[in-house]
């Protein structure tokens, strides 16, 4: 039985599920934990929101074959590929799904015109790593190399065999196929900083988009850790002509004329301002991609339209976010705050606490560096708020959201970090979007986080300024 046939035999057993919820039944979380299932909320008919962690949904991993909570973001975008007609344009900083990959193969053998990019470091199969590309990998991706294996080796016998490697090896399935395959050395280069995009246009008419990478540790989880659900991730279903015909002019930016040459990325691209797509009287969305040169003015920047987003909140503004390191934004954020703005937010446990953290400032808090300098900029707020924290995770997961809820009616999303980085060098896009049906989505999975989140200055933090005033005196 092949992934596909497999997903529809999966679907018919989640209905036997979902009549049992229905029923009372609670489901069991992770093994261990017992969840009730919350009701669905009411999708907007254009934008359509899904978490791969969210508690109103269920469904069985197709590799780990465990029965979770979550939204199955893979079984989305399988779905919107298997409807296209004309055409699939793919700009994915990392793709390693084998079910992606074969949705991918069967309409580009049906004739459909499927185009790639990815970052040109995942754009070899890891079938095809050497013994010494391998030793030479970081912890990181010797962990990530480490889950391949679990994944593409099915009888465990320690070794590749072609019939795996064409069954579960993503890149080696696309390549195989014949399908068109871009990276962000196409313009001559060695590469922009990070081609970081994570979208899908589909029949120039839908996209699909957000914080998820079309990877096991982004979507459903890793094989290393039973526990965990996949790092906290987003993915947004837009169906917009107008919204798909920006999205593809970025696309065709990258990809040139489909040579090793034409193709620009990072800086090489042209400035694009941000433009808004009105869906209807009370929908709307704005959309800019990065880079932006430090020669344009920030304001001008995808930052910048973060920033002038935060300054539009009268009420409230909650964000959770992988990274956290503009220090404008951080000031920005303090100017609302000080006219009364309610501010929570949730940083990756990885990077709230860095020296470079602007989640710090909000805390009142400064962290020197490795050589006991702080950042010239840096800013800390002189009244400092409480409500800033980390969330608690699954063991082996992140939170990799880069969202933020104004108001409880505009929602940022996209790919870009809050980082200069981001901003600056990596290919980015960014989307903000006035739709309050959408907000209670995110409103949602904020709450989620937060209500288990460490807040304040943790012992961790603590534990951190004591090692600096050990390494650094004061």
């Amino acid at each position: 039985m092949n992934l596909l046939k497999s997903r529809s035999v999966q679907w018919g057993g989640l209905l036997v599920v979902a009549l049992l919820i229905i029923a009372g039944f609670s489901l069991r979380k992770s093994g261990e934990t017992q969840e009730q299932l919350l009701s669905p909320l009411p999708q907007d008919s254009q934008i359509q929101v899904y978490f791969n962690q969210a508690e109103s949904a269920v469904y069985t991993e197709p590799y780990r074959q465990q029965h979770r909570l979550g939204d199955d973001l893979e079984q989305l975008v399988i779905d919107a590929i298997q409807q296209a007609q004309t055409s699939i344009d793919v700009a994915m900083h990392e793709l390693n799904l084998p079910g992606v990959a074969t949705a991918l193969q069967e309409r580009h053998q049906a004739g459909v015109k499927v185009r790639l990019i990815v970052e040109n470091t995942y754009r070899k199969p890891m079938s095809r790593w050497t013994p010494s590309e391998i030793q030479a990998l970081d912890e990181r991706e010797r962990q990530k190399y480490q889950n391949f294996m679990q994944l593409a080796d099915q009888n465990q016998n320690g070794q590749l065999e072609a019939n795996e490697i064409s069954a579960r090896d993503a890149m080696a399935m696309l390549q195989v196929a014949g399908i068109p395959i871009q990276d962000d050395t196409a313009d001559g280069s060695k590469g922009s900083d990070l081609m970081h995009h994570k979208f899908l246009v589909v029949d120039r008419k839908t996209v699909i988009t957000g914080s998820a990478n079309l990877t096991w540790s982004d979507v459903h989880g890793d094989f290393s850790s039973p526990e965990s659900l996949g790092n906290a991730n987003h993915l947004l279903k837009i169906a917009s002509p107008d919204l798909a015909r920006l999205f593809t002019q970025e696309f065709n930016v990258m990809w040139g004329k489909g040579d090793s040459k034409s193709g620009k990325f990072g800086l090489k691209k042209p400035y694009r301002s941000a433009q808004t797509i009105r869906l209807s009287p009370q929908s709307q969305i704005t959309v800019q991609f990065s880079p932006t040169s430090t020669k344009q003015p920030w304001p001008q920047s995808v930052n910048g339209l973060i920033g002038r987003s935060l300054q539009q909140a009268r009420q409230s503004i909650d964000m959770a976010l992988f990274v956290f390191s503009d220090q404008q934004l951080s000031n920005a954020l303090e100017t609302e705050a000080r006219q009364g703005v309610k501010i929570r937010a949730l940083i990756d446990p990885g990077f709230a606490f860095r020296d470079y953290s602007e989640g710090l400032d909000l805390l009142g808090v400064s962290l020197a560096n490795s050589r006991c300098r702080y950042e010239p900029d840096n800013h800390p707020w002189k009244q400092p708020i409480t409500t800033v924290g980390i969330p608690q995770l699954p063991e082996g997961d992140l939170l990799h959201h880069k969202f933020a809820v104004l108001d409880g009616k505009q929602v940022i999303s996209g790919s870009e970090n809050w980082s200069d980085a981001a901003n600056h060098s990596n290919d980015e896009n960014l989307l903000v979007i006035t739709n309050k049906t959408v907000a209670a989505h995110f409103q949602r999975e904020f709450d989620r986080l937060y209500r288990s989140a460490t807040l304040g200055i943790s012992s961790q933090l603590q534990e951190k300024q004591q090692q600096q005033k050990t390494r650094c005196g004061g």
